[in-house]
């Protein structure tokens, strides 16, 4: 039985034998890719996937997936998440937040609402991934209508861009990326033994350590076991990686990543270049559905 609130890894163990699992990475911005494979998967109503799990960004554009809510996940990023009241790094040098979660969870609920109803109506179960501050580890955590706006948010909490670290059943949360980036080897442990996986960097990517470790350990010096796993988060991406490019024997492995000339970073704003992201990202989609 799938616990229905917070899971540990002991208790995700092959929950979904010989199932089919979806993964979004996170990424901010570089979202926009999987924004565009997601809304073509609404237009060909695809849904062939037993359970999905999101990292940051990746879990949002899931949750707007799975309430077939079109385009939702674009007009934030290119609209909302570019505007001043959300990113502003002068704001962060006064001591308020470089990206100002509080503010776009608040307009989002007034003028681009997720639709509570359809998610609960669908049966295919979303894990949330987040980072326990006091740990450094994973955790996943299966949504519902009562904890997704907020699991949401502890995922795309972005360590001192964001100030705060949202508490999930008094366990204070934050980015699920600095944990598990790509949750590929948690999903095969669940059971699934074909992964799709959505990235938000072109193939061929790897991770390099921080230059600065120290930088990071003196900003995060009240919680230094997240501190670690910031600075160790190139070896657990690259895992990662690895699996993809190496899976085993009995896991199929189907890669959508954009190509080579995506240049949206992590804090873009450019429109045009947004655009074109998302483009690249119905593109990819549209060759991942020829192929099956």
């Amino acid at each position: 039985m799938i616990p229905d609130d917070i899971a540990m890894d002991a208790t995700l163990n092959n929950v979904f034998p010989d199932s089919h699992a979806l993964i979004v990475e996170g990424g901010a911005m570089r979202g926009i890719f999987a924004s565009g494979v997601l809304d073509r998967f609404i237009e060909q109503q695809y849904r062939p996937f037993d359970f999905c799990i999101g990292v940051s960004a990746g879990s949002t554009n899931l949750a707007s997936w799975l309430s077939n809510q079109k385009q939702r996940n674009y007009r934030i990023i290119t609209h909302y998440s570019c505007l001043p009241e959300f990113i502003n790094f002068s704001r962060f040098i006064r001591g308020g937040h470089w990206l100002d979660l509080d503010w776009l969870w608040d307009i989002l609920a007034q003028e681009c609402h997720f639709d509570m109803d359809r998610f609960s109506q669908q049966p295919i179960p979303l894990f949330v991934v987040t980072t326990d501050i006091n740990n450094g580890e994973a955790v996943y955590i299966k949504s519902h209508a009562d904890n997704i706006e907020h699991i949401l948010k502890a995922s795309c909490s972005v360590p001192i861009a964001f100030r705060d670290f949202p508490a999930y059943q008094g366990s204070p949360m934050t980015d699920g990326g600095i944990a598990d980036s790509i949750p590929v080897i948690k999903a095969y442990e669940m059971g699934a033994k074909e992964i799709t996986v959505v990235l938000s960097r072109p193939l061929g990517y790897r991770k390099k350590s921080p230059k600065v470790p120290w930088l990071i350990k003196r900003a995060l010096k009240a919680h230094p076991q997240l501190a670690k796993a910031m600075v160790n988060r190139a070896n657990s991406y690259n895992d990662a990686i690895d699996f993809i490019q190496s899976p085993p024997l009995d896991c199929k492995i189907n890669v959508i990543a954009p190509p080579a000339n995506f240049n949206v970073g992590r804090l873009t704003t450019d429109k045009a270049i947004l655009e074109s992201g998302y483009q690249m990202g119905i593109d990819a989609a549209n060759l991942a559905l020829s192929n099956n």
